[in-house]
């Protein structure tokens, strides 16, 4: 695509005379990815504004610059588009150059808080089932139809509208005919997503969580609702207290519930056995037993979304059927830690994602019954300004409803790690538990609760999931909690 024929996809008139017309290569806001032929966007952020950069990427061969308004006193080196919005012409900029691939595939997008990442791998893994080659971005990286996964090397839930675009057009061009794609509330309110045509947005349930970034739950809830705004179709959790601002706002929706409310799309007769979960659907292609291989009756929920979306566009109650039956589950997320085969009995090891006060209680809850001895929990809470209000309530989460709590760093970036452990402590003792121990090496903590527990014991690690690394003291560390878990089995029994 040539400058110009960008300028009017994005209604900014071009001064003929004046503007060069090379064709470019890419665009992004981040100075230091720039390469010869991008179009660089300068955003003013909270602690950078773009602008400040644009002799830097002169030099590394930007071509253009989009932006709200220069400066005062600052010039721009390169032709300089204005524009309302420089996250919308990122995000809408990002969709022409990639010739907008999402209009080629059926785009099923998914929120919440809590379920969306099993949700999506659910969703997927259904249609794929039924025959229809399907991607996937999610919190755990992306996946093309052949099912190769694929991380994406930044630290964030969904990537920026540019990553976001040429990651559908890979999928595309892998012969890709729908993509599930895990729609953060930061991704939907800086517009990582915006341009993405959604044929079905799913919702799963809300919880606090990023209030650092969206200030009140009120205001998260309005981020995440951005999703149902924009799609024809829209799949409801009827048990969601939140659902019932969402009705009627899409053209068309099915509910859907595993607690008894009256939905679309019902589980009755659930139950928990060695070999997952069993239950009832009662839905729009009619009644059928169905088996998920997963712990956790949470799931069943989750199980329910993927179901009606998949049937949205075409799936059978036979293929879904045989669809949840073969699914193998979402690392990091209930993950079965498998030790080495040395014969000797050894606790259960469980690493899990859930880095919320609800997420926790739940899959404490779910272990406990599943659990034939004691309940061990290694957990931490993030650094920054990200949400430091949670810090205690897992703390009190974590004492309450496991037998022995491990608390250990999480990511806490340049806050002092021990005033986030003085803070789950507090939370555990002003709910008088003291069935706790600090011990801030995350390595250290696994290796300590895992040595600690006997067989028959359960060892939930929580909050890192599949997460990729570990943000400590400004460095970000590579990190793999499954295989950490797998080394302090090893010398458990070594």
């Amino acid at each position: 695509m040539l400058l110009r024929d960008l300028a009017r996809s994005l209604n900014v008139v071009p001064d003929e005379a004046v503007w060069p017309n090379p064709e470019l290569t890419g665009i992004t806001h981040n100075a230091a990815w720039v390469q010869p032929g991008h179009v660089f966007v300068a955003i003013r952020g909270a602690r950078f504004d773009g602008h400040q950069f644009l002799e830097d990427v002169a030099a590394r061969g930007a071509v253009a610059v989009l932006g709200e308004g220069l400066p005062d006193g600052v010039t721009s080196p390169l032709p300089y588009l204005r524009v309302a919005s420089a996250r919308a012409a990122l995000a809408d900029a990002a969709a022409a150059l990639a010739d907008h691939p999402g209009r080629e595939l059926k785009v099923v997008g998914v929120t919440g808080t809590d379920g969306k990442t099993t949700t999506s791998w659910l969703t997927r893994h259904l249609l794929r089932a039924a025959g229809l080659p399907t991607g996937l971005l999610s919190t755990v990286g992306y996946e093309l139809p052949d099912g190769e996964l694929h991380h994406f090397p930044a630290h964030f839930t969904t990537p920026e509208a540019p990553q976001v675009q040429a990651t559908l057009r890979e999928m595309v061009a892998a012969g890709g005919a729908s993509v599930v794609l895990e729609a953060s509330s930061h991704a939907l309110a800086l517009d990582r997503v915006r341009g993405v045509p959604w044929a079905v947005a799913v919702w799963t349930h809300l919880s606090s969580e990023h209030l650092d970034f969206h200030g009140t739950l009120e205001n998260y809830f309005a981020d995440k609702r951005k999703l149902i705004e924009r799609a024809p179709f829209a799949v409801l959790n009827a048990d969601d207290p939140w659902t019932a601002q969402l009705r009627g706002i899409a053209p068309a929706e099915v509910t859907y519930s595993a607690e008894g409310q009256h939905a679309d799309w019902q589980a009755r007769g659930i139950r928990e056995t060695p070999d997952g979960l069993h239950f009832e659907v009662f839905s729009p292609l009619g009644h059928f037993a169905a088996h998920l291989p997963m712990i956790g009756r949470f799931n069943v929920a989750n199980a329910l979304a993927g179901m009606a979306a998949a049937a949205h566009l075409g799936a059978t109650a036979d293929q879904l059927v045989a669809g949840l039956a073969s699914f193998r589950g979402v690392p990091g997320r209930m993950e079965l830690v498998v030790g080495p085969p040395t014969g000797r009995a050894a606790p259960r090891v469980i690493v899990d994602f859930a880095h919320t006060p609800p997420s926790l209680e739940k899959a404490l809850s779910t272990l406990r019954a599943t659990t034939t001895g004691q309940l061990w929990v290694v957990l931490g809470s993030a650094g920054g300004p990200r949400d430091p209000g949670k810090r205690a309530p897992l703390g009190e989460v974590a004492s309450r409803l496991a037998d022995h709590a491990v608390f250990t760093e999480e990511d806490h970036r340049d806050t002092p790690l021990a005033d986030i452990l003085n803070e789950m402590e507090r939370g555990a003792r002003e709910a008088g538990q003291f069935n706790f121990v600090s011990v801030p090496d995350r390595a250290a903590a696994i290796a300590h609760a895992i040595h600690a527990a006997r067989p028959g014991d359960t060892v939930l690690l929580a909050g890192k999931g599949p997460e990729d690394t570990l943000e400590r003291d400004g460095e970000t560390l590579p990190w793999n909690e499954a295989e950490v878990a797998r080394a302090a089995l090893t010398s458990r029994t070594a």
